[in-house]
């Protein structure tokens, strides 16, 4: 697949969005255009199962405004998917009828299973967590995956979401709590029936914009250091404390609540109800956010189509990694240079019991490698802070939280110092123990990129000696490496405090010794 520009139009029972997109095999995915509207269009739907002129007009409307977007931005590859309040509707054929005829726009009404399916896709190809119970609970529907291994191996779509419920369950703007007893009631038989989640003690991944909201309230309420909710986790505990928190508060005062769309502050609770249901029945204590969803999933399928190499739900970090250090002016060939000579170095130091041989270690060892500096893309004289805040403040597909700002203190490593300062607003998060196992591989990081610093990719082995009370580090290059051996020893203080040795370096061209 070469570069594209294509759009998503997701038509859902609370709201309408349009999300452009662009690919191309070096970037990787980017979206560069997202707008919604709240239509909350399942209010629509009359009695006799059919959706009002009135809901039908407002859809129409949406769509001529962001067909009008779509021409400005010259945008002609299109996907329009429409879920629960199209679906649902007893004249949807007319609806899609209408939209072709009056705007030759062609809607997909998409079944249970490929709403379902879609944000699968999305959770695959974004998290790393492998198994999983997901939900994706919208105005008009409520979908659930399960899939181990991340792959997929049960769906269902309840015809409810927090609209329906809020219709069918509260007789105000806010929940009471005898309707809070009849929801849960109702919440529990429902997913009861579905015996393929009950108590599989998985983690339950909650996906779309009420579950992002419940995160962003929860990390105002903490104090959270980073902004993000992709890949965040909450527990049952804190689920239980939102509900209790939020189920007491006046519809105004969840209208000012922050982290909190206005819009959905008539439904939040609602939300919150169903993920505290879901994860009682599952067994579950930890609930993840997932900012990825049905759109992310349509457009991973448009793009991917057969070719499975595009997308790698098994390597998701890598091919991000690969996308973001292109990103800054790194090629592919440095990428790998930088990370063959991490896990050599640390290989060779395990080798002289310098370091436990730790497979977890190594794995975040390589990963930081690969974005070590990408800070000098904007600045050279600020690389560290640059470096640290480029990581630490974007969401990486394939990683938690705690693992990103793990790569972050490696990868921005330019002294003591620095890393203390870039650590404290995280000083709960890691232990003693922990920060100076970072700081220590931060240090072997900074070596390493000496290493590469003309960028030429000509070292091509390090490999480490005990020679009495020295180590000697063996440089292996295709070629003379100058300014590699000169930087090698400005930094080679590093590693001496590390090793608690004096550190003596060769280095020799391929075929004949320096």
């Amino acid at each position: 697949m070469k570069d594209m520009r294509t759009a998503i139009i997701d038509i859902g029972s609370n709201t309408v969005r349009l999300v452009m997109y662009r690919y191309s095999k070096d970037e990787g995915l980017r979206e560069f255009g997202n707008m919604k509207k709240v239509a909350r269009l399942r209010t629509y739907i009359l009695p006799n199962g059919e959706m009002s002129e009135e809901g039908v007009q407002l859809l129409q409307d949406l769509l001529q405004s962001f067909k009008q977007i779509l021409e400005d931005y010259n945008i002609k590859d299109l996907k329009i998917a429409a879920t629960a309040a199209v679906r649902q509707a007893t004249n949807n054929a007319e609806i899609v009828q209408r939209m072709q005829e009056q705007l030759g726009m062609t809607i997909d009404i998409l079944t249970e299973e490929e709403e379902a399916y879609f944000g699968f896709l999305a959770v695959v190809n974004s998290m790393a967590t492998p198994s999983a119970v997901t939900i994706d609970i919208g105005g008009g529907s409520t979908e659930i995956t399960l899939f181990k291994n991340k792959k997929l191996l049960k769906t269902h779509s309840f015809p409810f979401g927090t609209v329906s419920l809020k219709q069918n369950y509260v007789n105000n703007t806010i929940i009471t709590e005898n309707e809070k007893k009849q929801l849960r009631s109702f919440l529990r038989e429902q997913f009861m029936s579905l015996p393929w989640i009950v108590d599989v003690g998985l983690p339950v991944i909650g996906i779309g914009g009420s579950a992002r909201n419940i995160g962003q309230v929860y990390q105002q309420k903490i104090g959270y250091p980073i902004s993000d909710v992709h890949h965040y986790e909450l527990t049952k505990q804190n689920i239980d404390t939102l509900k209790l928190e939020l189920g007491s508060m006046t519809f105004e005062q969840l209208k000012q609540l922050d982290g909190l769309s206005a819009d959905r502050a008539d439904i939040i609770v609602l939300a919150l109800e169903a993920f505290a249901a879901l994860m009682d029945v599952v067994g579950s204590k930890h609930f993840q956010l997932s900012k990825k969803g049905l759109r992310e999933g349509l457009i991973i399928n448009r793009i991917a189509g057969n070719n499975t190499a595009v997308f790698d739900k098994y390597d998701v970090f890598n091919i991000n990694a690969r996308r973001i250090a292109f990103e800054y002016g790194r090629s592919e060939e440095e990428v790998q240079t930088l990370s063959s000579l991490a896990e050599q170095l640390y290989r060779e130091a395990c080798l002289l019991e310098l370091f436990d041989y730790n497979e977890a270690h190594l794995e975040l060892l390589t990963r930081a490698a690969k974005l070590y500096a990408i800070g000098e893309y904007i600045e050279l004289d600020s690389v560290s802070q640059h470096t640290f805040y480029l990581i630490a403040n974007q969401s990486i597909p394939g990683i938690t939280q705690i693992e990103r700002i793990k790569i972050a203190l490696l990868a921005s490593y330019k002294n003591k110092e620095y890393f203390e300062r870039f650590v404290q607003p995280f000083t709960e998060w890691f232990s003693k123990d922990e920060q100076k196992v970072l700081r220590d591989f931060g240090a072997l990081l900074k070596f390493v990129y000496g290493l590469n610093i003309s960028r030429r990719n000509i070292v091509s082995k390090v490999t480490l000696e005990k020679i009495e009370e020295e180590i000697v580090a063996i440089v292996t290059t295709k070629r003379s490496a100058v300014a590699e051996e000169y930087q090698a020893n400005r930094q080679k203080k590093h590693l001496e405090r590390l090793f608690k040795c004096n550190l003596m370096i060769k280095f020799e061209v391929e075929g004949w010794n320096k």
